[in-house]
């Protein structure tokens, strides 16, 4: 009797690890998926009120740069405005890599996925 109880005991755990793995699966399918869109996704980073324009994809690559030509003028003030421009651009890919993740890992924050 307890062979058969163990047996079926089993058989109760290894389905659920089976379907834990499924789930787990889902989840990174998800992430995969969500990382591919990061890709095509833009933000803009700006500073200066627009004197300087950045235009960075979702995995943080840059796309495009604008400077005012006025901006050149003023070498060190244009060196602070495309830094802020630029951490800006940073920002808010990570606030959008974030947001997606969120929904898909329920809030968790789990290095190296965003």
């Amino acid at each position: 009797m307890n062979r058969q109880f163990k047996r079926r005991q089993g058989r109760v755990a290894g389905g659920g690890n089976q379907s834990q793995a499924q789930q787990i699966q889902a989840q990174l399918q998800k992430i995969e998926q969500l990382q591919n869109e990061l890709e095509t996704m833009t933000a803009e980073g700006t500073a200066g009120g627009g004197v300087v324009k950045v235009v960075m994809t979702g995995k943080q690559m840059v796309e495009s740069v604008e400077i005012d030509p006025e901006a050149i003028e003023d070498v060190e003030l244009l060196q602070d405005l495309m830094a802020a421009a630029f951490n800006d651009a940073i920002n808010k890919t990570q606030e959008i890599a974030q947001e997606k993740m969120g929904g898909i890992t329920g809030g968790l924050n789990i290095p190296g996925l965003t």
